[in-house]
């Protein structure tokens, strides 16, 4: 799971001296297990691998013989994936990249599992701002955004990909990049955040925990988005919301307007200037304004 939806990488040098960065210590397997895995929990495994092309890709291929709460973390991706089968790599152990195996099963209908996506945002932005002391906000439907010297930017990405009897969520969140190693001068991370905390452990930990209490709230509730209070906490923390954005959908095209709402399908409702609402439920969103 890669963080931005970009073109970009490492400095040549990255790979040979991964090892050697004080400021970026590796993550502890055994810790984070002993941490997160107990009896009645959703995490079932940890796995720490020191690099791979793309945990979900991985932890797709081995879904079928894994229980649900699989969680596989890479120190480095070379072949990270965004939407849209975009691509962007990191220096290693520059953020978090990590997948989690789900398997709501017969608990939720599977119309409903395209909130899986908007849940993992959720989580991951309350996990994050509790954990490093530093505002995170969505972006519809799968972007986590810090703001940077006054400016939104983007520091994290959810992909979440369907396999045989689940979900595979796949979380990237830029934590320690540099002004120099972003993907694209657009791009954010913690540290460029002025975040309080930068230790990629308590972060992990904070975000899936977050994730467990999220997703067991919306099992609970049948998948449902308002009686498990996500779709409130969603909009809540959505500042695509009241913006003026443009939507470029598949197809090739586009739509403007005011983001007025997220509906129950997790779309978003664009009020158009025609004063018409459409949905969106694919696509790409661009925050032109605010009209707030």
């Amino acid at each position: 799971m890669t963080p931005s939806d970009a073109s970009g990488g490492a400095p040549s040098g990255a790979a040979a001296g991964r090892w050697s960065s004080l400021d970026r210590p590796p993550l502890n397997a055994a810790v984070l297990e002993r941490a997160l895995v107990g009896d009645g929990g959703l995490w079932s495994s940890v796995e720490v691998v020191a690099a791979t092309g793309s945990t979900n890709t991985d932890l797709a291929a081995r879904a079928g013989q894994l229980p649900e709460g699989a969680v596989l973390v890479a120190e480095e991706q070379t072949a990270g994936r965004g939407r849209l089968d975009r691509s962007w790599v990191a220096p290693a152990r520059s953020g978090l990249f990590f997948s989690v195996l789900l398997k709501p099963g017969d608990s939720v209908p599977q119309e409903r599992w395209g909130w899986l996506t908007l849940l993992a945002g959720v989580a991951a932005a309350t996990g994050v701002s509790r954990a490093a002391g530093v505002d995170t906000a969505l972006k519809w439907p799968n972007d986590l955004l810090v703001t940077v010297e006054g400016e939104e930017r983007k520091t994290g990405g959810i992909l979440a990909e369907r396999v045989s009897d689940g979900v595979v969520l796949g979380i990237g969140l830029n934590v320690t990049l540099t002004a120099d190693e972003l993907p694209v001068p657009e791009a954010g991370s913690l540290i460029l955040a002025k975040a309080a905390v930068t230790d990629r452990e308590p972060l992990l930990k904070a975000v899936l925990r977050s994730l467990e209490h999220w997703y067991g709230e919306w099992r609970a509730a049948g998948g449902d988005p308002a009686a498990s209070g996500l779709q409130e906490a969603y909009a809540a923390d959505c500042v695509t919301l009241g913006r003026h954005v443009r939507a470029d959908l598949p197809g090739g095209r586009t739509l403007t307007g005011t983001a007025e709402a997220v509906d129950a399908d997790g779309r978003l409702v664009v009020r158009t200037a025609e004063d018409r609402h459409e949905t969106v439920g694919a696509g790409d969103v661009v925050h032109l304004r605010s009209v707030r």
